[in-house]
């Protein structure tokens, strides 16, 4: 049967990965991406799909209900898939009322939404599938034992916070009102597209352009690195097979610390450029362009304020029930990034000089339909 899913933050990181990846594995299904194209989120990144015929973008905001309804009912939508979110915790510090408004507000129109149009018995066939965060839980100690679904929410930052909100109203909903939905906690993800404000490409970019990496306080916090394409398996396999009303954990089986990371992708930089002498000339600010090593750009700085110290996730349910697990080690997993990196310049440069909003406001205007 052919389905029609509506993903929200669809011009996001992980939003546009699980477009390709769902348009691959899954071409008879109909994808509307529904995005407001903020600074994080941008439509190049669908590019591929939208000359193919094989996306709807509509540039709209989750917090209006009206263009929100209009969409799910021109489009007969069966399944919402939620990205859409601020997700940036040193820009939440900055500005936390972002992050209310988008995170906590935008859900509540979108639930809302869904139950008025789907009513109390929606039938097996529609899903509000809700993306999240491990940070919700958060922080551990050096022998705490993973973060499992039964972990107590625990948020530190006004994005976790935030997040944290808006994944009790999905269970309110689910349970007051009969919203069928799921939901998922992911660990920190990496891959393509993601928008250079994150630790990974946010490195590979500074590296490459010759400027410091800064490392909060001593780099010694731990995250569990997941690969965007595990992830994207791993919501298939909900939305797919998973009972309505449960959540998983998702996590990718690689606990590093940040400075682990940062040295890592410095070693794989630093072998790129003598392997691929061009580069050389395409970077010419990159330390590995004059014989020196990527780790001399490293430069500790003051750390954030609570900054959690650890995260780590236990994906045991997600394997037991759906028989997902992580298919990327972190060693493969970061070559795959760091070359893609490397093959789209234009890319990333254009989200960084923001040229790529021109071509957002040429094709999609500078207002919401």
């Amino acid at each position: 049967m052919s389905r029609t899913l509506l993903v929200t933050g669809a011009a996001g990181f992980i939003g546009a990965n699980f477009c390709h990846y769902w348009a691959a594995r899954h071409p008879g299904d109909r994808l509307v991406a529904y995005d407001l194209l903020t600074y994080a989120g941008n439509a190049a990144s669908l590019k591929a799909l939208l000359d193919r015929g094989q996306l709807t973008l509509l540039r709209a905001d989750i917090g209006d209900a009206e263009a929100f309804g209009r969409a799910m009912a021109d489009h007969d939508v069966h399944w919402v898939v939620n990205f859409a979110a601020e997700s940036h915790v040193d820009r939440s510090i900055r500005d936390p009322g972002a992050f209310v408004r988008t995170n906590v507000l935008g859900t509540h129109v979108l639930l809302d939404v869904v139950r008025g149009l789907w009513g109390a018995s929606p039938g097996a066939e529609r899903r509000f599938h809700h993306v999240s965060t491990d940070e919700v839980y958060g922080t551990l100690g050096p022998d705490d034992p993973p973060f499992s679904e039964s972990t107590a929410y625990a948020p530190n930052s006004p994005y976790a916070a935030s997040k944290a909100a808006a994944d009790h109203l999905v269970r309110a909903y689910g349970r007051t009102y009969g919203v069928p939905f799921t939901l998922s906690n992911c660990s920190n993800n990496y891959g393509p597209y993601q928008f250079p404000e994150k630790l990974i490409p946010l490195c590979i970019v500074n590296i490459l352009s010759g400027r410091p990496l800064p490392v909060y306080g001593d780099g010694r916090q731990v995250r569990d690195w997941l690969h965007v394409t595990d992830h994207c398996r791993a919501i298939e396999a909900i939305l797919t097979r998973a009972t309505t009303g449960t959540s998983y954990n998702v996590g990718g089986g690689a606990e590093l610390r940040n400075l682990e990371v940062i040295e890592a992708l410095c070693r794989r930089i630093d072998a790129a450029f003598l392997t691929t002498p061009s580069l050389g000339e395409r970077f010419p600010s990159a330390p590995a362009a004059r014989g020196e090593v990527s780790a001399s750009l490293i430069e500790f700085v003051r750390d954030r304020p609570g900054h959690d110290r650890r995260y780590a996730v236990d994906g045991r349910l997600l394997e037991r029930d759906l028989g997902v697990t992580a298919d990327y080690t972190f060693e493969r997993g970061l070559a795959q990034t760091v070359q893609w990196y490397l093959d789209n310049e234009p890319w990333w440069r254009a989200v960084m000089d923001g040229s790529y909003q021109d071509w957002i406001e040429r094709q999609y205007g500078t207002t919401a339909p």
